[in-house]
This record gives structure tokens, C-alpha cells and sequence, in this order.
């Protein structure tokens, strides 16, 4: 397996791990551990109406455990589209969730921003591969 290749999947891991710990604080009702004063308020995010997909209880952490699974399982196979497509489709997810962090709620958490950091690693990656690949 080419080292980019298992780069991607050790981010994709990380990525699900933090997703999972998030999904977890939110059904146990549970404060992150992060600082809550200023602009880094991981409980003002975490609580606000945002933290959850549109018209339900799920948390948007839950959304970010399949993205990072599916990402993993993706990079298991032969670089393609799919790579590059699903990257993107993360990449918009996390502008979108950033802008209602800063612009919206004046705030951000610290593990939202370690699993915006990695979707946008693993777009840069995708991205890359992609131009890399065409250039041959």
C-alpha cells in the first residue's frame, strides 16, 4: 500500500475517533474537554443547534463517523474519482459547519477543528493525487 495511501487512512482513523468521542459526549450529555471561555467554546458549539443534522437528534458527530469511515474504506481500493469526489463533498461540509462556528455562533470548538483539519488534509491528498495522476 503506497505510503499517501495509508497516510489517508491513519487521518481517516484519527478523524473517526474524534468523531466517535464527540457522537459520545453529546448522548451522554457530557462537556468536551476544552477550554469554554472566549473564542474557543467547545460547549457553545457543541450545545448550540448546529450540533445536530437539520430536523433531528443525531449529532453532526455521527455524520462525521460514516464520512471517515467510508473515507478509510475508500482509500482501501485503487485511487479514482470516488477519492476526489467524496473529499470534496467533506471539504463543503466543513466550510459550511466553520462558517456557522465563526460567522453564527462567534465560537469554536477544538475537536470540530481537529476533524475539519483532517478532512481538509485528506482533500488536499485527494486532490493532489488526482493532479499528480492527470500530469502523467
Amino acid at each position: 500500500m503506497p505510503r499517501v495511501q495509508l497516510a489517508v487512512i491513519v487521518a481517516a482513523v484519527a478523524g473517526l475517533l474524534v468523531s466517535i468521542y464527540l457522537t459520545a459526549l453529546h448522548y451522554a450529555g457530557s462537556p468536551a474537554a476544552c477550554p469554554i471561555g472566549g473564542p474557543v467554546n467547545c460547549e457553545l458549539v457543541l450545545m448550540s443547534p448546529y450540533a445536530v443534522v437539520a430536523a433531528t437528534t443525531v449529532p453532526t458527530s455521527a455524520a462525521g463517523i460514516l464520512w471517515f469511515a467510508i473515507t478509510a474504506l475508500l482509500w482501501t481500493r485503487r485511487f479514482g474519482w470516488m477519492q476526489v469526489a467524496w473529499s470534496a463533498i467533506g471539504m463543503a461540509v466543513v466550510l459550511y459547519l466553520v462558517f456557522i462556528e465563526i460567522v453564527k455562533l462567534g465560537a469554536i470548538c477544538l475537536w470540530c477543528t481537529l476533524a475539519h483539519v483532517l478532512v481538509l488534509l485528506i482533500f488536499l491528498v485527494a486532490v493532489s493525487t488526482r493532479s499528480e495522476r492527470a500530469a502523467r
